[in-house]
């Protein structure tokens, strides 16, 4: 399932995360830059090379620690550079997600979250894979780690997603609204079964073991990073039906549209 956008408006700008979005794609343009240089000929050469350089590779973490431990940095703002899909994604989840977790947060615990939950991942991969010579690139990771707070946070809020069975169409139109407990645990389940088939796999692919550790990070630090205890009123998804216009963020100058006829709810927001 694909999500889209949820209906949850933040209470202040998510400045931390609007600068995460725009630190990815300026690395992702500045590495495909530097590889339309070297022509037709060097391009998949110069990619190799940028990314065996700033990419995390387990085998050198292990035996170069000191050396390779700016990696473990780096490596959270590349992306393949075959293609715009992989940062695409992960950019799309980063802004569904980030701006509602950094507004629990605070701007300054979210960026050390979202670096711990980073770190957490590259560490997973590698410690499964620690004689893997394939570099390791993509925000999945700490971005995975924001998935777990959100759920933790706001189990039932409201996602738009493309409705991803055809027939279902002419029932429920080409989007669905889902709570996002279902996206999540979606995305949880996936990696792992996933994951667990790419258990003795010596090829590149899908760092999978990393969106684990990520996402296991984040619902274990979500407790200690969140800032305000106190529950925040939201709209709960109750069934399915057509998406809903998102609700307006408090800090927006234009005027409030009418109230929604949905109750909000919140009373616990660790409970469902």
């Amino acid at each position: 399932m694909l999500p889209l956008r949820d209906r949850l408006p933040v209470r202040r700008p998510a400045y931390v995360n609007w600068l995460l979005i725009i630190t990815n794609i300026v690395v992702f343009v500045w590495t495909q830059a530097l590889i339309s240089v070297a022509g037709p000929r060097g391009q998949v050469a110069r990619a190799h090379e940028m990314l065996m350089e700033h990419g995390l590779v387990p085998a050198r973490l292990m035996h170069e620690p000191v050396e390779a431990l700016p990696t473990l940095f780096s490596s959270m703002f590349m992306h393949d550079p075959s293609g715009w899909a992989h940062l695409g994604g992960n950019m799309l989840y980063l802004w569904i997600f980030g701006d509602n977790v950094e507004d629990a947060m605070g701007s300054r615990r979210y960026a050390l979250f979202y670096v711990l939950c980073g770190i957490a991942a590259a560490m997973a991969q590698v410690l499964v894979n620690p004689g893997s010579v394939v570099p390791m690139v993509g925000a999945s990771g700490a971005i995975s780690g924001v998935l777990a707070a959100y759920g933790s946070l706001y189990p039932r809020s409201p996602i738009t997603v493309l409705n991803p069975i055809l027939p279902l169409w002419l029932f429920f139109g080409i989007f669905l609204e889902l709570p996002a407990w279902l996206i999540i645990l979606e995305y949880f389940v996936v990696n792992l079964f996933s994951g667990l088939g790419s258990l003795g796999g010596t090829g590149g692919g899908v760092a999978f073991f990393a969106h684990l550790g990520g996402f296991v990070a984040g619902a274990l630090l979500i407790r200690l990073f969140i800032r305000d205890k106190t529950p925040r009123e939201h709209d709960r998804w109750t069934q399915f039906r057509p998406p809903a216009q998102r609700r307006r963020s408090p800090y927006d100058p234009r005027p409030p549209s009418p109230p929604s006829p949905r109750r909000p709810h919140g009373r616990d927001p660790w409970g469902w």
